[in-house]
């Protein structure tokens, strides 16, 4: 009996929460057109739409009282490392379509019968000021993936990119790249090519040189839509020498990178750095700098599918003697594939534009996991 009256008990609280629920949003419908004088700011808005399940603080409402199990995905706004590196977007097409929309739960309702899109921008706004420390980058600083240039924002990323050669012999580089990041504004990487090449009508393959790097952001405005990170690495000579597949010695990368993100979601991202072999007689120390150029489009007003077009200037050049610049070009389109937009996928072709002997033009594309934003299974 105590068993039955503790099921009763409960399912009256779930029932009398969705009961609620109902009414408010059908009393919003009703009233919508007046809803900018009741629901003036962001506060208020929360505390008539939102605070019923996320709570006062922004931590949740408690189980018992909320009458329903919350979701793994179901966010604390205290948080700031889960809450930053989420656009405004993202929430927005959460609150207007509900959570299924991007692969969240159900329980996440859609308001866009309730609030007009200024208030969701004000309860958005609200919603920020639980992260109380303003020294997390923001997501929106975190630009779409460049093929070859490294962008500033620290991320939680697992990468697959392969290069495809399209003339001379034939042959493939995938790398292997692991981005982790810890605390505000730091990231380690692991980064690990695998090389098949046909050299002599014979296929050799195997493992290049593994780069193990740390990240770190120095400064970042989301009102600028500035950031900038400085990167130092080791680069084992874990590749075959004689293949192709490495250098023979340990190498020291350095790099420094600045993006710029303007109020039109056009973004230019520039790289610059230095290679330098611990054996200056067996591979030549190198700088390179490079620079994407790129526009962010997205349906639904802004809310849907993600497409970035970008272009790549490739350039680097050998600290020898009569060495000369090499200059690259890559167009390409960056394309966000699930729901959750946390799976994407870019492909491109890289042209040599001068010094081309022995420099073939390559395919190149890589599918990238953002393993931050949910599993691989999740999000569709």
């Amino acid at each position: 009996m105590r068993k039955r009256a503790s099921t009763t008990f409960t399912f009256l609280i779930f029932a009398s929460s969705m009961i609620g629920f109902a009414f408010t949003t059908a009393l919003f419908a009703q009233r919508r057109p007046n809803t900018s004088l009741q629901l003036a700011t962001g506060s208020e808005i929360y505390d008539s739409a939102c605070i019923a399940c996320h709570g006062p603080g922004g931590t949740g409402t408690p189980k018992t009282i909320a009458g329903f199990e919350p979701p793994d995905t179901f966010p604390d706004f205290t948080r700031c490392d889960q809450t930053t590196a989420e656009p405004d977007t993202t929430w927005k097409a959460i609150i207007v379509h509900g959570g299924p929309n991007r692969g969240f739960s159900q329980i996440m309702p859609s308001f866009s019968e309730a609030l007009t899109s200024e208030q969701i921008d004000k309860v958005i706004g609200y919603l920020r000021g639980f992260c109380t420390n303003s020294h997390w980058p923001r997501g929106e600083l975190n630009l779409p993936r460049a093929l070859v240039t490294e962008k500033a924002y620290p991320e939680n990323e697992i990468v697959l990119s392969t290069s495809v050669n399209a003339q001379g012999a034939p042959g493939f580089e995938t790398h292997i790249i692991h981005e982790q990041r810890f605390g505000m504004k730091n990231q380690i990487e692991v980064d690990m090519p695998v090389n098949f090449q046909n050299q002599n009508h014979n296929w050799n393959g195997g493992i290049g040189d593994i780069t193990l790097g740390l990240k770190r952001e120095i400064f970042s405005s989301l009102r600028s839509g500035s950031i900038f990170s400085m990167q130092g690495s080791i680069v084992a000579p874990t590749g075959n020498r004689s293949h192709g597949f490495g250098s023979g010695t340990t190498t020291f990368e350095t790099f420094a990178a600045f993006d710029q993100l303007f109020k039109s979601n056009t973004f230019i991202q520039f790289q610059t750095g230095a290679d330098l072999p611990v054996h200056a007689n067996i591979a030549s120390q190198t700088v390179f700098w490079n620079t994407a150029i790129g526009q962010s489009f997205a349906g639904d007003h802004g809310l849907g599918h993600l497409w970035s077009p970008m272009v790549e200037f490739l350039a680097d050049h050998d600290l020898a003697n009569g060495a000369k610049t090499n200059w690259d070009v890559l167009p390409q389109m960056q394309i966000t594939i699930s729901r959750r937009q946390h799976v994407r996928g870019n492909l491109g072709v890289r042209v040599p534009v001068n010094n081309t002997s022995g420099r073939s033009i390559q395919v190149m594309f890589y599918l990238l996991w953002d393993w931050g934003d949910g599993k691989l299974t999740e999000g569709w």
